[in-house]
């Protein structure tokens, strides 16, 4: 969902990758569902495993609670989420796990892309 709503809300202003230490073997429905009814499908989401190359060429890394055995590289910036588990969790829960998530993806535009400034007229 975090990758989803940061490429929605960022579009090619950030490149965005998702992966996990321990990805599922399909995309939970209820997440499909909830990020539906904003007009994001994430059908065709593949559930990747995160590869040290992937940290290691990436400027921030969001994790959500993978602890010790998410890769760790000098120069990268980490930052954990922490965040409820949507798995096996009813819509509503799913769906509050959403908003908390596209709070902080919010944030994480605001820190990463300055404030777009236009001269006019010289």
């Amino acid at each position: 969902m975090a990758a989803a709503l940061l490429t929605h809300l960022a579009g090619d202003r950030i490149e965005v990758r998702s992966a996990g230490t321990e990805p599922a073997d399909q995309i939970n429905p209820a997440a499909v569902a909830v990020m539906a009814e904003l007009g994001i499908d994430i059908t065709a989401n593949i559930p990747n495993v995160l590869t040290a190359d992937a940290v290691k060429t990436s400027d921030v890394v969001i994790t959500m609670g993978c602890g010790d055995t998410c890769p760790y590289f000098p120069g990268v910036t980490y930052r954990d989420w922490k965040l409820a588990d949507p798995a096996g969790q009813p819509l509503e829960i799913v769906r509050s796990i959403r908003d908390d998530i596209a709070n902080r993806v919010q944030t994480l535009i605001a820190e990463l892309l300055p404030t777009d400034t236009h001269r006019s007229g010289s």
